[in-house]
């Protein structure tokens, strides 16, 4: 911290490079989670068609709200 309170400049350069390398691999670790259970469930057959529309979209909204929530807006 500087004489002021504020962080040095170079925090706040540091952070402004790493914070989209950080959303890069939250965003690949969720689309790698949606991948493997819409695997799984493909694997059970027809009859567990609903449940996996069910996942599927609320892996769609989970994204949608982790999307608004990185955007930083």
């Amino acid at each position: 911290m500087t004489v002021d309170g504020s962080p040095p400049l170079g925090l706040d350069a540091i952070s402004a490079l790493l914070l989209p390398f950080w959303q890069l691999v939250i965003g690949a670790v969720v689309v790698v989670a949606v991948i493997v259970s819409i695997h799984r469930l493909t694997r059970r057959g027809r009859s567990r068609m609903t449940n996996a529309l069910l996942l599927l979209g609320g892996a769609i909204v989970t994204l949608a709200i982790i999307g608004v929530l990185t955007s930083g807006n």
